[in-house]
């Protein structure tokens, strides 16, 4: 389970594509990234160690799994599967059912059933008392902190064997994914084929400036469209996608700004390999003896 961080201070600013190197640099030989399928055992591990932490303090805890909706999938700049559109249309659908399955999440449950008092304090034995015991600056200047108590810490501390460092290692490699959207949604490479993926749509009656604006007509506002006009959007959108260059050059630019900012903090990603390819011989054991 992924701690919940605490935003103490700070904010974000996306580099531009005029800032950009043009010469970006080789990507760094460092461990390889561990698989998804390892990344599931780590995940699974971690549940198994906070359950039997929770029971030892007479609280019960249901698994989280990884995927509760495996259907879901993210397009972090333009939807471009067109099979996927035309199934699911932007998600809102399976938005709805996410919603309701967290609803009706058997932790969520329980921790309803308790009185006010043993509720509180099963949410200190889980996520710890000292929220901000841990801190960590981003790249941006935020600084995020969490718990060195509770479960949720115990388990990974247990996993991972360092939770400062994992903390560390977690934080700044999941804000990096978000600064290279950033820096992708403002490069001038991308913003030429987002007018030419509006034009496409132009000529398909749908007057949209970008595929954030069509996005949030249909999640944003759930209710206001029916779902046939979803899905002929979706569809529209990834068909525009492909045909105007904007879905190549995304990628392109993605790869790009992810090789340069991991080559700028590669300390830190080979800390996160490395820790969890450490972590892995531990997940088996823990899971086998589940």
């Amino acid at each position: 389970m992924l701690a919940a961080l605490t935003v103490i201070v700070g904010g974000c600013t996306a580099g531009s594509g005029a800032e950009a190197r043009r010469d970006v640099p080789a990507p760094v030989a460092t461990l390889a990234p561990v698989s998804n399928a390892e990344r599931s055992l780590l995940h699974d591990a971690e549940q198994t160690l906070v359950r039997r932490c929770m029971s030892r303090h007479g609280l019960g805890y249901r698994k989280v799994p990884e995927h509760a909706m495996k259907e879901q999938r993210d397009f972090p700049y333009v939807v471009d599967d067109v099979a996927w559109a035309r199934e699911h249309g932007y998600g809102s659908e399976l938005e709805r059912r996410a919603r309701a399955l967290r609803d009706t999440d058997p932790n969520r449950r329980y921790a309803r059933s308790l009185d006010p008092e043993r509720r509180a304090e099963a949410m200190d034995v889980l996520h710890g008392r000292q929220r901000n015991a841990l801190t960590v600056t981003l790249p941006s200047g935020a600084q995020v902190g969490r718990s060195d108590e509770g479960c949720t810490a115990e388990a990974e501390r247990e996993l991972y064997g360092d939770l400062a460092a994992w903390f560390r290692a977690q934080a700044v490699t999941q804000a990096l994914s978000g600064l290279r959207r950033s820096q992708v949604i403002a490069d001038p490479a991308y913003t030429r084929r987002v007018r030419a993926w509006s034009a496409c749509m132009n000529r398909r009656g749908l007057h949209l400036s970008d595929p954030q604006a069509a996005r949030a007509r249909f999640l944003d506002a759930p209710g206001k469209a029916t779902s046939t006009e979803e899905r002929r959007t979706a569809v529209a959108e990834a068909q525009c996608a492909l045909s105007s260059g904007l879905s190549d050059t995304a990628g392109r630019l993605s790869s790009r700004y992810g090789d340069a900012l991991k080559s700028e903090h590669r300390s830190v990603f080979r800390e996160r390999d490395r820790l969890q390819r450490a972590a892995l011989p531990r997940a088996r054991r823990i899971v086998g003896n589940d």
